[in-house]
């Protein structure tokens, strides 16, 4: 069996999956309210604009920091926003394990230090 094979049965399995199945229903029930869903995407949105500004090393925002947290706590006590965020992790994890897996087998040594790095 040839690779882009397998790829296509990785990725029938990924759509099989029950944390891809339960984050589409529930991605579905938020999107039939649209005030909650506009604010789930409000707040994913300040939250990587957020973490976007951590990663390029600016300086944290407390307030901003604490606004996030708030707007999190709120959200997190509706019970379809808190089901929404759990199959959103559970299938961002089980995403991350299949990528770290595949990176894995693909790891030649190429990096930035790796076999290249030594030849010089």
């Amino acid at each position: 069996m040839n690779v882009y094979d397998q790829a296509h049965q990785l990725a029938t399995a990924i759509k099989e999956s029950e944390e891809c199945k339960q984050y589409t229903e529930v991605r579905k029930k938020l999107e039939a309210n649209p005030e909650l869903d506009s604010a789930v995407k409000d707040f994913m949105k300040k939250q990587f604009e957020f973490q976007t500004n951590q990663m390029m090393g600016n300086e944290i925002d407390q307030e901003e920091f604490m606004k996030l947290q708030q707007l999190s706590a709120v959200l997190m006590q509706d019970p379809l926003t808190s089901e929404y965020f759990q199959c959103q992790m559970r299938f961002s994890t089980m995403m991350s394990d299949v990528y770290k897996i595949v990176g894995d087998a693909a790891d030649f040594g190429l990096g930035p230090m790796g076999d290249i790095g030594d030849m010089m």
